[in-house]
C-alpha cells in the first residue's frame, strides 16, 4: 500500500515557505505521495440562501494545486502529487487537460488527479460555472480528457464543451490517472463508471462502508477490483498510532492508498506539522507501510 501526506493548508496561513518545506520533507521521509485540496475562493458563509454547509469559509488558504505542484516538482525527484480533489466541474476541461499534461511532463510522470464536484455555488459563480450541472459536466469531462491527452486531433460536440480540430501539445506521454472523489452513492457509481480509482474522506464519511460499496458496485460493472485504486484520506485519525491503525486496517480491507492529515490537531507551524508527518513516517515504517 502507498502511503500519502496531506499538505496541511489550514494552520499555515498561506504561508508559501511552507509548501517547499513540507514538499521537500515528504519525500525524504518516505511518502509516496503530497495530496493537495483546491479551492479557488472562499466564501462568507453568513446570510445565505441556500446556506452553504461546507467547511471553508473566506479565511481558509488554500494554493492552487497545479502551481504548487509544479514548483515542487523541480524540487523533488520522486513524491507522486495528488490532488485530493481538484473540483473539476467548476475548471474550463481543456485548460485543465494543459495543465495536467504539463504537470505530468515536467514532472517526470508523478501526477495523479483526484476530481470531484464540490460544494460551494458561490465559487462556481464566481468562475461562471452552473452549480446545478456538476455531476452532469464531470461525468462529460473526466472521458474528454482522455481523449485530449490521447489523440493528435479532437472533435467533440457535448453539453458543455465544444472542439473543433483542435490539439494538445504536447500531450503527455502516458495515459494520467483520474480518480474520483465524493460522498453520496451517485458519487460512487461515477467513480467506478468513469474512475481508475476513489479518494474517501474518513470523517467526512465513513471510508470502510463506501469501501465495501465500490467493490459491490465493481462487481456490478465486471470491473478487476484489484486494478481499481482506493485511497481514504484519514481525517478521523488524531494520534501517529492511530493513523498507522487505521492504514493498516484499509490494507487488510483492500486499500491501496492511504493519506495521512495533520490538519485540525492545533498545530500553527511547519515544524509542529513536520514533527507529527515524521511521527508517523517513524510507526508507519515499523509497521512496513514504508521501505
Amino acid at each position: 500500500m502507498k502511503l500519502g501526506a496531506i499538505y496541511p493548508q489550514n494552520g499555515l496561513g498561506g504561508n508559501p515557505a511552507a509548501v517547499r518545506e513540507i514538499g521537500v520533507a515528504a519525500e525524504q521521509l518516505g511518502y509516496d505521495s503530497l495530496i493537495a485540496y483546491d479551492h479557488v475562493v472562499g466564501a462568507v458563509h453568513a446570510d445565505r440562501e441556500p446556506k452553504l454547509t461546507g467547511p471553508y469559509t473566506e479565511k481558509d488558504p488554500f494554493h492552487d494545486p497545479f502551481v504548487m505542484f509544479g514548483y515542487l516538482a523541480g524540487l523533488t525527484e520522486r513524491i507522486e502529487f495528488v490532488t485530493g480533489i481538484l473540483i473539476l466541474p467548476q475548471r474550463q476541461t481543456v485548460l485543465v487537460a494543459r495543465q495536467a499534461a504539463d504537470l505530468d511532463l515536467l514532472s517526470g510522470g508523478r501526477f495523479r488527479m483526484g476530481v470531484g464536484i464540490g460544494w460551494n455555488y458561490v465559487e462556481y459563480d464566481s468562475l461562471g460555472q452552473d452549480f446545478t450541472k456538476r455531476g452532469k459536466r464531470v461525468a462529460e469531462q473526466v472521458p474528454l480528457l482522455r481523449r485530449l491527452w490521447s489523440e493528435e486531433v479532437v472533435s467533440f460536440d457535448g453539453e458543455f464543451d465544444t472542439i473543433d480540430r483542435a490539439a494538445l501539445v504536447p500531450r503527455p506521454a502516458r495515459a494520467i490517472p483520474i480518480w474520483l472523489g465524493g460522498f453520496a452513492d451517485v458519487a460512487l457509481r461515477r467513480g467506478v463508471e468513469i474512475g481508475d480509482g476513489f479518494i474517501c474522506a474518513d470523517g467526512a464519511a465513513d471510508a470502510f462502508a463506501q469501501l465495501s460499496r465500490l467493490d459491490e458496485l465493481l462487481d456490478e460493472k465486471g470491473r478487476d477490483k484489484a486494478a481499481f485504486g482506493k485511497q481514504i484520506n484519514m481525517l478521523r485519525a488524531k494520534s501517529a498510532d492511530e493513523a498507522v491503525e487505521t492504514a493498516l486496517r484499509w490494507r487488510e480491507a483492500g486499500g491501496t492508498h492511504a493519506g495521512v492529515n495533520s490538519m485540525g490537531l492545533g498545530f500553527t507551524t511547519a515544524a509542529e506539522h513536520l514533527a507529527y508527518f515524521e511521527a508517523v513516517a517513524d510507526k508507519a515504517r515499523q509497521a512496513g507501510l514504508i521501505g
